[in-house]
């Protein structure tokens, strides 16, 4: 109802203005007219009739007033609805998609554009709501079980095992937590980071043997060896950030590796890109897993996830994409899985 008075007043007003406007043209008119009359004995002297030469004047403003009401509707209906639905998503309401049967290039474009912005914020919107609910649960089960075990602590009648071992779990819920944080920060540091870092050149083999190195303490006592195919590779790229992702991947092999097994890091380099092949030979993966591995807080092995919490392959997928890679793997159930990172050669 108040929509409907505030159009009614809006309409009101256009007719106003251009009721003002006719009538400024009409005085013009007749303004034009007694100077017309002034030159009336030269101008019939030239075959021309001042009443003809006033019907022109008038016959053009009428023209000129319709023509400009119909251009300013054209213009102005598509930016009204475009304004209405400014305010939609204002409210939070970002399901909107915008029509325009138009030929007006500019209108047309805009409207594309206003589109795509609502369909990213509602897409946005969507991951936010998710991210909070999966966080949220996240956060709540290691804190959970440190309450469990810090309370089972509290018990004076517990041996020494008994101790060590609810100590062992409380430090490990408290790892998961310390994980869950920093991936979580990385994570949306990345998404809001319009420009990164200025790209540096360096040794990627080395720092893919730094990252295995660092990983020692994970694979050397369950025995598992690495087969490493790494020429020397001088490369240009975002060094940290793709240090987490060797850190990741390479932690993913080792967890879901059996031990006494073998993990396989190969380089190869081509033409225009870098690609590197982690390849393990575990428990592999089903296609329902492959095709969300990359999501955030997948976790497909129920068995394994108090080893993880769904944001490492995330996280990688995010970090190889803004550095205008590709990241993909390939696997067998009871197999083992290939990851592959392709980046692009930048000199």
């Amino acid at each position: 109802m108040l929509r409907d008075k505030r159009q009614a007043k809006m309409s009101f007003l256009l007719a106003i203005k251009f009721f003002l406007a006719f009538m400024l043209l009409f005085c013009l008119t007749l303004f034009a007219f007694f100077i017309l009359d002034k030159l009336s004995i030269k101008l019939r002297s030239e075959g021309i009739s001042v009443i003809m030469m006033f019907v022109l004047c008038l016959f053009c403003e009428a023209l000129g007033i319709l023509s400009a009401n119909f251009v300013t509707l054209r213009v102005m209906k598509p930016i009204n609805k475009i304004s209405e639905a400014s305010k939609k998503i204002a409210k939070g309401e970002y399901d909107i998609e915008l029509e325009y049967a138009g030929e007006m290039e500019e209108i047309a474009i805009m409207i594309e554009n206003f589109n795509k912005m609502a369909k990213e914020l509602n897409s946005i919107e969507m991951i936010r709501n998710d991210f909070i609910a999966n966080v949220s649960h996240e956060f709540k089960t290691p804190l959970t079980s440190l309450s469990g075990y810090l309370t089972l602590l509290k018990n004076p009648d517990l041996s020494e095992e008994e101790k060590e071992e609810y100590i062992n779990k409380a430090f490990f819920s408290i790892e998961k937590l310390n994980t869950l944080t920093t991936n979580i920060l990385s994570i949306s540091k990345i998404e809001n980071s319009a420009v990164l870092d200025e790209p540096t050149e360096y040794r990627l083999d080395e720092q893919i043997r730094e990252a295995i190195v660092l990983l020692e303490p994970k694979w050397y006592d369950r025995q598992i060896d690495f087969n490493i195919d790494m020429p020397e590779i001088i490369y240009k790229g975002q060094k940290e950030l793709l240090f987490q992702v060797w850190m990741n991947i390479i932690s993913n092999a080792i967890k879901f590796s059996a031990d006494n097994s073998e993990i396989m890091v190969r380089i190869e380099k081509t033409a225009h890109h870098v690609k590197v092949y982690i390849s393990d030979n575990g428990i592999g993966m089903d296609d329902e897993t492959l095709k969300h591995i990359f999501d955030k807080f997948y976790q497909a092995d129920s068995s394994r996830q108090t080893q993880g919490n769904g944001l490492g392959l995330a996280l990688c997928k995010e970090i190889v994409g803004r550095c205008n890679g590709k990241i993909y793997v390939t696997s067998t159930p009871g197999k083992g899985s290939v990851f592959v990172v392709s980046l692009k050669t930048v000199y």
